[in-house]
C-alpha cells in the first residue's frame, strides 16, 4: 500500500485526494446522502465515481474522498459504501484497508512537531478526530 501511495504521489506531484481523483478520471460528485453514509464508490458503464455527503465538514468530505479513492485503488471492480456505524466505520476488511490508505495518503510528507502531542498533530493535518486512532496501529 505504501508504494502504491508514493507511486500516486510521485506521478501527479499531490496528495489531495480530489486532485488524485480527478487526474485518474474519477468523478467526484456532492450530494445528499442522509444521516448514515458519508459517501460512496462505484463504477457504471466504464466510468469511475465517488459521491461524497454534501453536508460533511471539509475535513471529512477529505478524508472521505481519500478512502473512496483507496476502493478505487485497492479494491477495483468493487462498489462499497463508506457507513457510519457506532463506531464509524464498517468493520469489514476492505473497509479497514481503505480507511489506512486514507489516512497514510493525508498524512505523508507530515511529521508531528517536537513535542507535539498525536491529536494535535492529526488536527493539524485535518484528520477527524474519530480516525485518528487508525495512525497509532
Amino acid at each position: 500500500m505504501d508504494e502504491l501511495i508514493n507511486n500516486l504521489i510521485k506521478k501527479y506531484k499531490t496528495n489531495c485526494p480530489f486532485e488524485l481523483a480527478s487526474a485518474l478520471g474519477i468523478h467526484i460528485r456532492f450530494m445528499n446522502l442522509g444521516t448514515g453514509t458519508k459517501g460512496l464508490y462505484y463504477r457504471k458503464l466504464r466510468r469511475r465515481f465517488i459521491v461524497i455527503h454534501n453536508e460533511l465538514p471539509i475535513e471529512w468530505q477529505r478524508f472521505v474522498c481519500a478512502h473512496e479513492l483507496g476502493h478505487d485503488r485497492l479494491h477495483k471492480g468493487i462498489n462499497r459504501f463508506f457507513l457510519e456505524e457506532s463506531s464509524y466505520f464498517s468493520p469489514g476488511k476492505l473497509e479497514r484497508q481503505a480507511n489506512v490508505f486514507a489516512v497514510k495518503l493525508l498524512s505523508i510528507g507530515s511529521n508531528p512537531e517536537q513535542e507535539e502531542s498525536c491529536k494535535s498533530y492529526y488536527l493539524r493535518i485535518g484528520i477527524p478526530p474519530e480516525v485518528q486512532f487508525l495512525l497509532e496501529e
